[in-house]
């Protein structure tokens, strides 16, 4: 319609057909269609339609459809492609400029040289500066996507440390008692003495009292959303072991069993460190739980608990109990002690071992464990 209106820039030159401006913009409309798909390759044909354009009276349609070509070139074209044809368009604006004005003195060629910037330099920077942004905008959805990843991955982590942490606290709170209970129901429900019946019961009694109260003080720490768990009443320390023991000793009396404790962590303030709260509240829960395995597996003799401090102020922990072939446990047990204890040493940066000592026999099974005076981790 534009070229049959004779709506074009001006005559054509070099004795070229003015229905040439048809040709090119036939090319020039193959070359939008390519803008997406092949930039680069439609602006190689955008380049000579241009050209035969110009020269055949330059029709504005293809004109237009030329800045859009360089536009998505820019835009959709591979990066090194981005950098160079906003600064080819430059100095192709500049050259053409220069030759004009070799050419033809005229004030108008400031107004030709505007012209062309407006045609290449005008889409190539427009297209830079969008792809830039939208670059940009890529970069930080991924940066976002990577910070929700790992924000997951440290809820989860979060969420199963928690789970491990209260299974640990659990089994070491409840497994005492019950083994306790355990044992002295079974020594109550074989023996026909009314003394050693009411004895056992007696023990029944002030381990369930005392194993539920244990549990109501955990449960007011899980539902109090403002307690830490690092408060006296919820966190046992070393000045407990001797009742620890004293009640183990009571526990296994029918059984054959003699706990005994050896302190030799000297006066407070006499040179070593105090531990910290985690590293006593693990030592605490590791003496616990093999007095509880020495309830339960022990043969019958002495069960000895030494705490001491080891080379570098380490803070270790040694059980000793009698060890021998039995028929079965004097109460079931789960197996998670063991998996128990090592976690807490693990998480303290410490050394753990157990098991039987003393010769082929096995006559000794020995717990040991060393904690360094402040622990590489807190343990919550």
């Amino acid at each position: 319609m534009l070229w049959a209106l004779g709506l074009y820039g001006g005559p054509p030159l070099l004795g070229l057909p003015p229905a040439l401006t048809l040709l090119a913009l036939t090319v020039m409309a193959a070359a939008e269609l390519l803008r997406r798909t092949a930039p680069l390759a439609a602006l190689a044909l955008a380049l000579p339609a241009l050209a035969l354009d110009s020269c055949a009276g330059t029709l504005a349609a293809t004109v237009l459809m030329f800045t859009d070509v360089v536009y998505a070139a820019v835009l959709y074209g591979p990066p090194a492609a981005a950098r160079r044809i906003p600064v080819a368009s430059v100095l192709l604006t500049v050259l053409a400029t220069a030759v004009t004005a070799v050419f033809w003195h005229s004030p108008q060629v400031v107004l030709i040289g505007i012209v062309i910037a407006l045609v290449t330099v005008a889409p190539a920077w427009t297209g830079l500066i969008i792809r830039d942004h939208r670059d940009a905008a890529q970069a930080a959805r991924l940066r976002a996507e990577q910070t929700a990843l790992l924000a997951e991955m440290d809820r989860t982590q979060a969420v199963a440390g928690e789970r491990a942490r209260m299974a640990r606290e659990l089994h070491d709170l409840v497994a005492n008692h019950l083994s306790a209970i355990a044992i002295h129901a079974t020594a109550a429900q074989t023996l026909d003495e009314p003394d050693a019946t009411r004895a056992a019961l007696g023990v029944i009694r002030e381990n369930s009292v005392q194993g539920l109260a244990e549990m109501r003080r955990l449960i007011g720490l899980l539902r109090d959303a403002n307690t830490t768990g690092d408060g006296p009443a919820a966190t046992p320390t070393l000045d407990g072991l001797a009742a620890l023991v004293a009640q183990a000793r009571a526990n296994g009396a029918a059984s054959g069993l003699e706990f005994v404790l050896d302190d030799g962590r000297g006066p407070a303030g006499a040179g070593t460190e105090k531990p910290s709260a985690p590293v006593e509240l693990a030592a605490y829960r590791i003496v616990q739980e093999s007095l509880t395995n020495a309830l339960k597996h022990a043969a019958p003799g002495e069960v000895r608990v030494r705490i001491a401090h080891g080379a570098g102020g380490a803070l270790t922990v040694t059980v000793r109990s009698p060890y021998a072939d039995r028929p079965g446990p004097r109460a079931p047990g789960s197996g998670a002690g063991l998996t128990g204890m090592r976690e807490r040493i693990a998480l303290l940066g410490g050394e753990f071992d157990a098991g039987p000592e003393g010769g082929p026999d096995g006559s000794v099974w020995l717990v040991r464990a060393a904690l360094p005076a402040t622990g590489k981790g807190e343990q919550r």
